[in-house]
């Protein structure tokens, strides 16, 4: 079920009466679900405009379609509209939209995978940067690839080490050491250069 304020439905009603536009509703969908990335959409919707298999959340005065394939994605959202001061502002809470992390009876390889997503890849992405799950060995060895801003750089040893081993070791039980098997050689665009890291 989605929540919608009152505020935020006066909001969206406010929107639609200045368009003008005969049977204009709002379309909520969830983009990359599942992932890091994953966030909510809203959108002007006109009848032409919706496939038909869309979830209806009937309000004041217009509807919120759901696309059919974020509605496990968007189930609990919230939407509000919060004014602070002399701004405002709407908001969109799915505590659902980026997945679940995996119970601890999954696999190794899938609880690795989820805290790189979801922890250490939005990490280097600020610096251009991620890196791919190569291998999960049984012994709990995790071998690592650098890409983008990461491959390359000459801070690559130090993100492991003090980064991303530390990371991996304190919330996936069971990872006993993690290595990089990048060929930094290879990096085109790295962060910091090798030769400049001193």
């Amino acid at each position: 079920m989605i929540h919608i304020s009152d505020t935020a439905q006066t909001h969206f009603r406010k929107l639609i009466e200045r368009e003008a536009l005969p049977g204009l509703g709002v379309r909520l969908s969830a983009v990359d679900p599942g992932t890091a990335r994953a966030d909510a959409r809203l959108e002007f919707a006109e009848p032409r405009d919706l496939v038909g298999d869309e979830w209806a959340v009937d309000c004041d005065g217009f509807t919120v379609y759901v696309d059919a394939n974020s509605v496990a994605w968007l189930d609990g959202a919230e939407i509000d509209y919060v004014t602070q001061g002399a701004g405002s502002q709407l908001t969109i809470k799915a505590p659902k939209i980026k997945g679940q992390a995996p119970a601890e009876s999954a696999s190794l390889v899938e609880r690795v995978r989820w805290v790189v997503e979801n922890e250490v890849n939005p990490q280097l992405a600020q610096h251009k940067g991620r890196v791919a799950v190569e291998q999960v060995s049984a012994d709990g060895v995790v071998l690592l690839r650098f890409g983008g801003g990461c491959n390359g750089c000459g801070m690559a040893d130090v993100t492991l080490k003090q980064g991303i081993e530390k990371t991996l070791m304190a919330r996936v039980p069971g990872v006993t050491a993690v290595r990089d098997v990048t060929d930094h050689d290879t990096g085109d665009a790295p962060y910091i250069p090798r030769d400049n890291a001193a």
